[in-house]
């Protein structure tokens, strides 16, 4: 049976495009690979070398279109430091920080973007986790993975996660 092999790019109706251009490309650091000869369509990517495109911008979205229709927008950042940057500079830059919290897979912020579009950014931890989780946590006090209060527990193909009293004496990762 066929299926599929990944996401290849989310299409957003926007109001202002040049904004939300300028948010994707001068904010997140996304790169234009296309856009419309009359700028009604923008196109960006992370790594244009492997991926034409991750997200379309695309003119369309009135003012009073009603509720969000996207949940949320999730990119993924290459470090923990990476992470904490974004952190701050959404903090510095004003934006609408929604939580930052542990998933144990992964550490993500999120926030709002200039026209309200929930969106993450994060980074994967390493640790595997099969339990849908969310633990606010502070990314700004230096915390490593190895000082966290949680670890992953395998027992079968599919772990289970356990709070641990003594978060220097992890278990190691195999």
């Amino acid at each position: 049976m066929p299926r599929v092999s990944g996401l290849g790019h989310l299409g957003i109706f926007v109001r202002d495009i040049e904004r939300m251009t300028a948010f994707y490309r001068d904010f997140l650091g996304m790169q234009v690979t296309k856009q419309d000869p009359e700028g009604r369509m923008m196109f960006l990517s992370c790594d244009p070398e492997s991926v034409d495109h991750e997200i379309a911008l695309m003119t369309g979205r009135a003012e009073d279109d009603g509720p969000p229709l996207i949940q949320q927008i999730s990119l993924r950042v290459p470090s923990l430091n990476d992470l904490r940057t974004f952190h701050r500079n959404l903090k510095d830059q004003g934006f609408k920080i929604d939580q930052v919290v542990t998933h144990l897979s992964a550490l993500g912020c999120y926030f709002f973007d200039p026209e309200g579009n929930r969106t993450e950014v994060f980074w994967l931890t390493g640790l595997p986790s099969w339990v849908m989780i969310g633990i606010p946590i502070a990314i700004s006090n230096g915390l490593t993975p190895r000082s966290w209060p949680i670890s992953s527990v395998s027992g079968s193909r599919r772990g289970t996660c356990a709070w641990v009293k003594n978060p220097t004496r992890l278990p190691s990762r195999r």
